[in-house]
């Protein structure tokens, strides 16, 4: 017998976490079963946080696009009628990478021997999601397996259209800010110094601005190692807050109330939340269970706060729509969506409805937020340069006039 860390939702949608004796996982996840309880996690105590520093310099061996590929392939093949164990033998051929075949050839080990899918899934060290696992466990649950990875293949996909839209929004304005802080850099060590001696040998009277743009290119040219230190200080105590929780939630509180970036967040949050919501709602998972599910989606830690007190008062009997009114942080037009979902008893449909609209908004709001950014990078870019030339150019003119 081993002891087993485990952690798991109970019926009400509370979480657990505790030890047990067993002689296996799979023991401990039957036991929570028969006592009524959402396994999500067993393993050994003696295995537990022991991973370190190597486990996150190591690659992964199932990306999240192979996820998704192996997610729509198993649904399409055990909804053609294929038998589990058959659709994970032909799976195991299609990988392009060892590693990825050795993690479906575990998977399919673990099912001949006669454990779960979603157990399998689970046991693969943290490369399928809690949401992943239980979403497979409803299914099987639920006897429409097929149906459930089918719907899972959907979400995956969906989720990662969104954090592709976001990205590909990002990178020509980080681009463009690359080039503005590699052209003012240019700028300031080479051709701003050029002049410095030039000044000096006329013993010319410089203006306050000038006089200025040359200490800080001197600085940049000569002390760039502190330039560099400063940098590295800087971003070293930017992520040490963001690491902190109380100053990651300022900070995210803070986010939220401006009115652009603000909006934009919280709508990127709801559209996580519905379409999970709506995921596991559909595929039998209780909204209680859901909800807790549903909390890591979340990036905002205000917005997390307010999923809890949400889930608190739904297990007291309210209405989800009327506990997301009450925190006054969720969009308006997301909450009267789910109000009506849940008055037409619809509510899983009306949760991925509205994880659609606000797909869309936020891609409208990257589409205008794009719109104004790359303008105004690109005026800034001609200020800087331009205010730089110009500290430089007039002295030279100044000078030219006086002889």
């Amino acid at each position: 017998m081993a002891t087993f860390r485990y952690k798991a939702l109970s019926a009400a949608g509370e979480a657990l976490d505790g030890q047990m004796e067993a002689a296996s996982a799979d023991e401990v996840i039957s036991r929570l079963q028969d006592q009524g309880h959402l396994p999500v996690e067993a393993r050994r105590a003696d295995q537990a946080g022991g991973e370190g520093l190597g486990a996150l310099l190591k690659r992964k061996e199932f990306g999240s696009e192979q996820v998704l590929q192996f997610t729509q392939q198993l649904a399409t093949l055990l909804g053609a009628g294929q038998p589990l164990d058959r659709a994970l033998g032909i799976l195991l051929e299609l990988p392009d990478t060892p590693e990825a075949r050795r993690v479906v050839e575990r998977v399919r080990e673990s099912v001949r021997s006669g454990t779960p899918l979603s157990t399998a899934l689970e046991q693969q060290h943290g490369t399928f999601s809690r949401l992943y696992v239980n979403l497979v466990r409803a299914g099987e649950a639920g006897g429409n397996l097929h149906e459930s990875l089918r719907r899972l293949a959907e979400y995956l996909e969906r989720s990662a259209q969104l954090r592709s839209r976001v990205i590909n929004a990002l990178i020509y304005p980080v681009i463009l800010v690359v080039l503005v802080l590699a052209s003012v850099t240019f700028l300031l060590a080479f051709v701003v110094p050029q002049f410095q001696a030039l000044f000096e040998s006329m013993n010319a009277e410089l203006p306050w601005y000038s006089t200025l743009v040359l200490q800080v290119s001197l600085l940049v040219r000569d002390g760039w190692w502190l330039v560099l230190m400063g940098t590295v200080a800087v971003a070293a105590w930017l992520a040490s807050r963001m690491n902190n929780p109380s100053a990651r939630r300022a900070i995210d509180a803070r986010v939220l109330a401006w009115k652009f970036p603000g909006d934009l967040v919280a709508k990127l949050d709801t559209a996580r939340l519905a379409r999970t919501l709506g995921t596991l709602v559909r595929n039998g998972v209780p909204l209680l269970t859901a909800l807790n599910l549903s909390r890591p989606v979340l990036s905002n830690r205000v917005l997390a706060e307010a999923l809890e007190a949400v889930t608190e008062d739904v297990k007291t009997g309210s209405g989800l729509g009327y506990a997301m009114a009450r925190q006054k942080c969720f969009p308006r037009l997301a909450v009267h969506m789910i109000q009506v979902g849940e008055e037409s008893g619809e509510l899983d449909a009306m949760l991925l409805k509205t994880a659609d609209t606000f797909d869309q908004e936020t891609a409208n709001a990257l589409d205008r937020l794009l719109a104004a950014l790359v303008p105004a990078l690109t005026v800034m870019m001609t200020l800087v340069v331009g205010a730089i030339m110009i500290s430089v150019l007039l002295p030279i003119y100044d000078l030219t006039n006086s002889l």
